[in-house]
């Protein structure tokens, strides 16, 4: 397991720098997941506007104005943070002992956030000084829905960070009230379904108010969220953050398949669990004690499956919403399942264990389903000829 990118740089390519340990390796692949669902996104919004399906909005923006105060400052405190942390981790050997603590606290490189703000802000005031014009104008400009792809990008990481971080402690509330501070602030801990209904929720109030009509942005959202979670779930593989299965010491059915794919330990994860690792020093030394399930390495596979099913259909699908249902369905039912392998919390509900992913997939599966039957039913008598 690689907890952050240090380790996986040390072993891959033998090299020690310190500040890869600011960067955890879940946290580098939800990354990459976002960006790669942007461009997805991006493709997908593009096609639909050219289908006429989504349209532009006018908006009055003021060109040729020169950067102002606020502008400088923010660039400043943005490159400040950056040459602080990061490069204070680089130039500082014993600063990521503890990564989390380091990130938190007020240790830094001073010099090396002042230079690389002023950088940051300089790079602003030269940037707006080359399109300043003598006299500032306004022009209505139109901005497509695949131009708002950044914003929406920002408002699911925001709002469904938020969102995973509220449903997993209301799942572990034992574990909200012994240590609060460290339960709401801490980077692990997240559950993908309430992020997912939070920043659902946001995206959607932000098409209404941008003119796009929300179930065709749902529909083009459907394969890219799919998309997304299976590459955050290979950070999840990757540095062992505590997805993984029940324990699992049974036989494996084909002997093509790998130790680590059938039942695995997760040495050095990032969680710290288990027992100790003869011979290992340092801050992530533990394994667990049995072989478990890899349960994420069959979500990435799963998910996967299903963005590339999703995408090869999407050009034929007639009626708007089709794509969103399936994508609860197909969801719903894969999570539903490795929830049977799967180390989860589990509810007392009329006689029966559910976890709270169980009830939010069944929740999808259901969901999806009546919408394929109102939006079947709605077409069919719109089709049908009146007497």
């Amino acid at each position: 397991m690689y907890p952050n990118l240090y380790f996986a740089f040390k072993d891959l390519f033998g090299v020690e720098w310190t500040g890869l340990k600011l960067v955890n390796s879940f946290g580098f692949f939800v990354a990459i997941a976002f960006l790669v669902a942007a461009w997805v996104l991006t493709l997908e919004l593009r096609r639909k506007s050219t289908e006429g399906l989504l349209t532009y909005k006018e908006e009055k923006l003021t060109v040729g104005k020169p950067a102002s105060i606020a502008d400088l400052l923010l660039n400043f405190f943005v490159g400040f943070i950056f040459g602080f942390k990061l490069i204070g981790a680089f130039l500082q050997r014993d600063a990521l002992v503890d990564t989390q603590s380091y990130i938190m606290s007020s240790e830094g490189s001073w010099p090396a956030g002042i230079l690389v703000g002023i950088l940051f802000a300089g790079l602003k005031f030269w940037e707006k000084n080359k399109q300043k014009l003598a006299k500032p104008e306004e022009r209505m400009i139109r901005i497509w829905p695949a131009d708002r792809v950044g914003d929406m990008v920002i408002y699911a990481a925001v709002f469904g960070f938020l969102g995973a971080k509220i449903f997993h402690n209301l799942e572990n509330l034992d574990e909200l009230r012994r240590d609060p501070i460290v339960s709401l602030l801490s980077f692990s801990g997240l559950t993908f379904y309430g992020g997912l209904i939070c920043a659902g929720v946001a995206i959607w109030i932000y098409c209404q108010r941008n003119n796009m009509k929300p179930i065709h942005v749902a529909d083009a959202i459907a394969p890219a969220m799919i998309l997304a979670y299976g590459i955050g779930r290979i950070g999840c593989q990757v540095a062992g953050d505590g997805d993984w299965g029940i324990v699992n010491t049974s036989q494996k059915p084909y002997s093509w398949i790998p130790d680590w794919a059938w039942s695995y330990t997760y040495p050095n994860n990032v969680l710290g669990e288990g027992v100790p690792i003869p011979g290992c020093v340092g801050q992530y030394c533990a394994q667990l004690p049995q072989p478990v399930y890899p349960t994420p390495l069959y979500e990435i596979i799963m998910a996967l499956i299903i963005f590339f099913f999703l995408w090869s259909i999407r050009k034929r699908i007639k009626y708007a919403g089709v794509m969103s249902a399936l994508y609860l369905i197909l969801n719903g039912i894969e999570r539903f399942l490795i929830e049977k392998i799967r180390v989860n919390t589990e509810y007392q509900l009329f006689g029966f264990t559910p976890t709270q992913a169980e009830l939010i997939s069944g929740a999808m599966v259901l969901a999806g389903t009546i919408m394929l039957v109102v939006i079947y039913s709605q077409k069919k008598k719109t089709a049908s000829p009146t007497t």
